[in-house]
């Protein structure tokens, strides 16, 4: 076909994938070039190793190779453990990850979903209560901590505009990165063959959250990270405003036992949530999934009466900068999982098909995935109520009613204990940049009010 280079039409001869030019000839000069941009950015090598291996078992070992994981308890980190995590935040050797790919659909918000306004009082949105953070840990100790946002192609066009709009929330521009988690492509289950949206697009959809890793990786910016000093990646979820970023205790403690990867983990609040669950698999720390855990080990209890798979994730981890370079790079990159899903697309008469039954293998990575490749790990529990309090569906649990009020329970929690009385079904709300924990919030206000009102700290 004219305008084809000769190196890529070898490449889909090869691999028998010729049927993603179909009406090359009418498509217009830049949705050519864009679409040779696109097929030469694809591994055909791996998308035929992928397609090969697909009925390659993936499950989990039996039951008695799933064992507890051994945790710490937030408030049995020592002071020096502590003091640790205080001076790598003081040297700037800590940066933030914020993963922000997905849009608010399950909340009827077709948005990016950091754009969400969640704050009970202020009203702000989810990406400003982070910024927030980001920015009163900064003040607090002199130096810029990084805040990466992760983005996504459906998100990041938005995202960026948002922050630029609202001045990065007083943040240096050059403190804020912004980066797209990778795509990857579908292939037919008969055949393998790739999928077509319309003409001169392929379709693609997210590569997972582990995606995530080796995005940062892959765009250059983890190696840039590592150049200004950066020692230690504190990844989080936008969708969770209770977060506490880079808690110093759970950042010094993972600098003393020297954890390539350290995990929070909070209560399950009974056993069939639908949260990961932190355990030992074949004797690695490692995250299983809600839907696959053996349900003679979900029920599980301990002889105190507790799950015995308590150790819900929160999707909270602090990462090595070495070792993200070694799970993102080469043989030791992250594996891929398959997934078999109803795809729509163009066949190869042009014609647009929706499927009645699954006809495609979509291919993801899992953050989780990167735990099993730790020899030092550390799991450290962390009460829901101060750090879990997620916006995902619309009513009922983990819904913006529910967050909100976890928000105000949380500062009114520290109001009490700073002396100062709250009256009942009063919403509160503290910015970071007037405290960050408890002592720092008591140190600023005077005991012996009464808050009868709807009251913001800022």
């Amino acid at each position: 076909m004219q305008d084809v280079p000769p190196d890529l039409m070898h490449r889909l001869r090869k691999h028998q994938q010729e049927h993603v030019l179909h009406g090359w000839d009418q498509l217009e000069i830049t949705h050519r070039v864009a679409l040779v941009e696109h097929l030469t950015g694809i591994d055909f090598e791996q998308l035929a190793h992928l397609y090969a291996n697909r009925d390659k078992s993936q499950a989990l070992p039996p039951s008695e190779q799933i064992q507890p994981v051994p945790m710490i308890a937030g408030d049995e980190i020592s002071k020096e453990a502590t003091d640790l995590g205080h001076a790598a935040l003081a040297a700037g050797e800590v940066a933030v990850l914020l993963v922000a790919g997905g849009q608010g659909t399950r909340l009827g918000f077709d948005l990016p979903k950091g754009l969400f306004k969640i704050g009970p009082v202020s009203d702000k949105s989810l990406f400003e209560i982070h910024a927030d953070k980001v920015f009163a840990l900064s003040r607090k100790y002199g130096k810029p901590v990084p805040l990466l946002v992760m983005t996504s192609p459906v998100t990041h066009e938005e995202t960026e505009r948002f922050f630029q709009e609202k001045n990065y929330f007083g943040l240096p521009a050059s403190q804020v990165y912004f980066f797209q988690q990778g795509t990857m492509p579908a292939l037919t289950l008969e055949g393998g063959k790739l999928l077509m949206e319309k003409p001169g697009s392929v379709f693609s959809s997210p590569n997972g959250h582990g995606g995530t890793l080796t995005a940062l990786s892959e765009s250059g910016l983890l190696d840039k990270l590592a150049a200004q000093g950066i020692k230690h990646i504190f990844y989080f979820q936008v969708d969770n405003p209770l977060v506490r970023l880079a808690d110093p205790a759970f950042l010094g403690e993972h600098i003393r036992v020297k954890s390539q990867v350290s995990s929070r983990a909070i209560d399950k609040a009974y056993p069939k949530e639908k949260m990961g669950v932190l355990a030992v698999v074949s004797g690695k720390c490692g995250i299983i999934e809600y839907s696959d855990m053996p349900d003679e080990l979900v029920h599980a209890t301990a002889p105190d009466g507790k799950l015995l798979h308590r150790a819900g994730s929160p999707a909270i981890h602090l990462f090595d900068v070495g070792f993200l370079k070694e799970i993102t790079q080469g043989e030791t990159r992250l594996p891929f999982h398959y997934a078999r899903k109803k795809v729509p697309h163009m066949d190869t008469t042009g014609n647009m098909v929706t499927p009645s039954a699954e006809n495609a293998l979509k291919f993801e990575m899992f953050v989780f995935d990167a735990l099993p490749m730790a020899e030092r790990w550390l799991v450290v529990e962390s009460p829901r109520e101060v750090e879990f309090a997620p916006v995902k569906n619309a009513t009922g649990v983990d819904s913006p009613e529910t967050c909100r009020q976890a928000l105000t329970n949380l500062t009114a929690d520290w109001a009490k204990k700073a002396g100062i009385r709250v009256e009942a079904n009063v919403p509160l709300e503290v910015s970071p940049r007037f405290a960050m924990d408890a002592a720092e919030f008591a140190a600023r206000v005077y005991p012996g009010r009464t808050i009868t009102e709807a009251t913001f700290f800022e």
